[in-house]
Order: C-alpha cells, then sequence, then structure tokens
C-alpha cells in the first residue's frame, strides 16, 4: 500500500508539470497570460483534488498486483 505522503507527492509533482503545460496552453489559445494562468490554476486546483482521491482509492485496491 502507498503511503499519503506519497500519494500527495506525486499527485503536486505531477499538477506542477500540467500547470505550466496548461498555463501554455491557455496563453496560446487566449493570447493572454493572465487568463491562461487564471485557467491554468482553477485546472490544477480541480485536478490535483481528484487526483488524490483517485490514487487513495486505488491503493486500496488489490487487483492487479502481485505479491511476493
Amino acid at each position: 500500500m502507498e503511503t499519503r505522503a506519497r500519494t500527495l507527492v506525486k499527485a503536486v509533482v505531477w499538477n506542477a508539470i500540467g500547470l505550466g503545460v496548461m498555463s501554455l496552453v491557455g496563453l496560446a489559445m487566449t493570447g493572454s497570460a493572465a487568463v491562461g494562468g487564471v485557467m491554468a490554476a482553477i485546472n490544477t486546483t480541480i485536478g490535483l483534488s481528484c487526483y488524490v482521491v483517485y490514487e487513495r482509492i486505488w491503493s486500496r485496491i488489490d487487483w492487479g498486483r502481485v505479491h511476493g
């Protein structure tokens, strides 16, 4: 089973990458760094929350794990 701390660190790192990518996409699509940044921040906040819950649920499911 994965610890909560590991899950949180994985989620934060993954979402930091996503924040950078979404900021660039938002800038490219709107031409505004401010609007792109707000879009990216909102997306990252929602994505981080969903990812942590998702990972915690999967950490409790044994299907597909090999023990031994």
